[in-house]
């Protein structure tokens, strides 16, 4: 059997099409038609909703990090601030309040969806401003590995706090919580296209945003903050953030298949529920309410014994299972217990920490099947 990865790109057919387009017409650089064309066919997915949601609009960037930055940049984030990071996550989550020369502060999770805690949310609200004498400048929730957050929760406390909510759903293209697109509910969200997301453009990413007005705003910054003059007038710090034609004719050619990767990743992970889920001492993370659907961009476990920890030995498990053709890795290390991140303000409960302890992150891309799927189960068993 092939080696079987997370989660392999997966090509509609229709990229070429695009991309040959680009070629044709000497469309090469950034923007162009299809940057145009594919930032419609994201606003029309993330607007299409079962509940009322504000019509949003969609900028393609040149990498989810770089949406989360401009996202900032938005919001008014600078030298001095504060910004409440989820702390499991990817550190691309909270890198960028660095760029701004603000500080992040950590708040770790709740064990049913992984995501952050809103209880502890409010406890580091109030926290920072005792200390601080202001409060945070805005709020990063992640939805970890396609997940939902308890986001209701999360904007009610936003809302009495007024403090803005820039949503991380780089992992979460296709997630609904509600019937909402995750990514719609704050006043900016983020989508991630690096080549193992839902949808792929080779490397990209996009901001939602709350209007055109906004949209233009973004565009401004992303394009180096050129002022509109007849020759280059710079009054603001700029970056080079836009997506080039040539990923965006692949992103075209993906949102062909989006509906189908999304309800593949699920099929995946209700087959590891029906077939690791009877395994004592094995929890197969599933949505813990029913208003929260997961796309699950990859389906994770975590182990409940004391041998199967990164202190006991899960990392040879893991290479065990290399061994076997079969690519795996531990959740994402939480972001306060980084050395980058030693310093930064946490507010914890110890569940992130146990998470990536004892979890670990199976094979879910659009190329694994049955057999796959079979033979990974198999695997497990015979290394337990």
């Amino acid at each position: 059997m092939d080696r079987i990865y997370l989660c392999l790109a997966h090509m509609s057919g229709k990229e070429q099409q695009y991309i040959q387009e680009a070629f044709d017409t000497n469309w090469v650089v950034p923007l162009g038609p299809n940057v145009n064309a594919f930032e419609s066919d994201l606003a029309t997915f993330v607007n299409c909703s079962d509940s009322a949601v504000k019509t949003k609009e969609v900028v393609a960037l040149s990498a989810g990090t770089a949406a989360i930055h401009l996202g900032l940049i938005m919001l008014g984030v600078d030298k001095g601030d504060e910004v409440i990071c989820q702390s499991f996550t990817f550190a691309a989550s909270a890198n960028p309040v660095v760029y701004q020369g603000a500080t992040p502060v950590f708040v770790d999770s709740e064990v049913g969806t992984y995501n952050m805690d809103p209880q502890l949310l409010e406890e580091a609200i109030k926290d920072r401003i005792a200390k601080t004498g202001k409060k945070p400048k805005a709020i990063i929730p992640v939805y970890l590995y396609g997940m939902p957050a308890r986001i209701d929760e999360i904007m009610e406390i936003a809302h009495r706090y007024e403090i803005p909510v820039l949503e991380d759903a780089a992992e979460g293209f296709g997630s609904r919580y509600k019937g909402q697109v995750c990514g719609t509910f704050g006043e900016y969200g983020v989508m991630s296209f690096n080549g193992n997301k839902m949808i792929t453009t080779s490397g990209g990413g996009a901001l939602i945003c709350p209007n055109e007005e906004a949209k233009k705003r973004v565009m401004f910054y992303a394009t180096q903050a050129r002022e509109p003059f007849p020759y280059y007038q710079h009054e603001k710090i700029g970056y080079n953030y836009r997506m080039s034609n040539i990923c965006a004719g692949i992103g075209r050619g993906q949102m062909t298949v989006a509906d189908e990767h999304v309800k593949h990743h699920q099929w995946v992970h209700q087959q590891y529920v029906e077939k690791l889920g009877g395994i004592d001492g094995i929890i197969v993370h599933s949505a813990p309410a029913s208003e929260m659907e997961s796309n699950y961009w990859l389906s994770t476990i975590r182990f409940e014994d004391d041998k199967h920890t990164i202190e006991g030995n899960l990392l040879s498990f893991i290479d065990a299972l290399s061994t076997a053709g079969i690519e795996t890795r531990p959740l994402w290390k939480p972001m306060h217990a980084q050395p980058v991140y030693k310093d930064a303000p946490a507010y914890t409960n110890g569940v992130s920490e146990r998470m990536f302890s004892c979890g670990l992150c199976l094979p879910s891309g659009p190329y694994v099947k049955e057999e796959e799927i079979d033979y990974i189960v198999k695997s497990i068993k015979a290394h337990l």
